[in-house]
């Protein structure tokens, strides 16, 4: 029986894919270390953990919510929004979603057509790949280089915005490189979409590890043409340790919001109840916690730089929010093979370059805030294949 094309040219997960290779693991090198996964190494404030559990066993929220959440939620997230970046944005800007994942499938639902184009820069966060696969939407890779910092230049984006990209995705601090991109850059390819008919859609999932002098990470909500071209992402799964949760948002004006609401009520009905009443209180309460946290993720990432410095042949080229980008040396085989290796005969798991896109063969990602100090000392040892 046929099936859809779509799904079918559609990557297989990659996480799994990774995992798979461990399965094979004996043990010989240690504990395994779990690098694929973007996942906060640390547990949720146990006072949110609470709110959880009583929100969970509260019949109150066990109903159907507003289809584009709890109000609760909303204005919460749009005085913090306002707060971080100097801009008020009200809270009918502020749609809640069942992820962030499925926010960047629904925003492109509306931004698109089938048939449409999208930059994508590469290397790219693989499930967008496949969001718009599913879609029918031809993606038009957006090289980034090691050499530049993994940040795409104003003029590729805009040769991909005159070959008739509907739509410019950004992700920043990126996934998978950790690179962030300089404010300049944003504003500029924001004027940029706006010139040329296109969206900017920006991914900000990991704007809460940014160092504290990088914020506000731009200036855009300062305009308040921002609704016309615009599209913000956001999820609360890494800030507040609640990926199982499934809580992300949507930041758009009413136009996108019109038809936004749409696909909310066809693709998730409401976001999860308790969550949202648990995140309403923790967004304005946990700063103080979720500054320290920043802190943290920054330690790790320090700790990771100073583990592989001493690594013959390997190349730190990125690192940043979650993630470190570590290319191969140059005798090495490629970095399937090299990563099915690690998993298999020294329990590293970690995600090949070419799951994130063409022209990756000679690099891999560590998702390095998943695990403590020592298990990052321990990563040279297993690299050593």
């Amino acid at each position: 029986m046929k099936l859809s094309s779509r799904l079918r040219s559609t990557a297989e997960p990659a996480i799994p894919a990774a995992r798979t290779w461990a399965a094979r693991y004996s043990g010989q090198a240690g504990p395994a270390l779990d690098l694929t996964q973007a996942v906060p190494g640390y547990p949720p404030h146990p006072a949110l953990l609470a709110k959880l559990s009583r929100a969970a066993g509260d019949a109150a929220f066990s109903g159907y919510g507003p289809i584009d959440g709890d109000p609760a939620l909303r204005a919460a997230l749009a005085a913090e929004m306002t707060r971080y970046y100097g801009a008020f944005l009200e809270t009918d800007d502020v749609a809640i979603t069942a992820g962030g994942n499925l926010a960047f499938s629904m925003v492109m639902a509306v931004l698109c057509d089938q048939g449409d184009k999208v930059a994508l820069p590469v290397p790219w966060y693989f499930n967008h790949q496949m969001a718009l696969t599913m879609l029918g939407v031809a993606v038009l890779p957006l090289p980034c280089r090691a050499e530049q910092g993994f940040v795409p230049s104003a003029a590729a984006a805009r040769a991909l915005l005159a070959q008739g990209a509907r739509v410019l995705v950004l992700v920043t601090p990126n996934n998978p490189t950790g690179a962030v991109y300089p404010p300049s850059l944003i504003e500029e390819l924001a004027a940029a979409c706006r010139e040329a008919g296109a969206w900017l859609v920006l991914d900000e999932t990991y704007r809460d590890f940014l160092a504290e002098a990088q914020s506000p990470p731009h200036a855009l909500f300062s305009n308040p043409s921002w609704r016309d071209h615009v599209v913000h992402l956001y999820s609360f799964s890494k800030a507040y340790c609640v990926p199982g949760h499934r809580v992300g948002a949507v930041v758009c004006g009413p136009a996108v919001r019109a038809e936004l609401v749409k696909a909310l009520d066809t693709w998730q009905i409401c976001p999860p109840r308790a969550a949202q009443h648990a995140l309403a209180w923790a967004v304005p309460t946990l700063l103080d916690w979720r500054q320290a946290n920043r802190d943290l993720m920054a330690d790790r990432a320090e700790a990771f730089r100073a583990a592989v410095a001493p690594l013959q042949g390997w190349q730190l080229d990125a690192l940043g929010a979650y993630f470190a980008y570590l290319r191969l040396p140059e005798d090495s085989p490629d970095a399937m093979t090299v990563a099915e290796t690690l998993a298999a005969e020294r329990g590293l798991m970690c995600l090949p370059g070419p799951f994130f896109g063409p022209g990756q063969q000679r690099h891999l990602r560590l998702a390095f805030a998943n695990v403590g100090l020592d298990a990052i000392a321990a990563v040279p040892c297993r690299l050593r294949v």
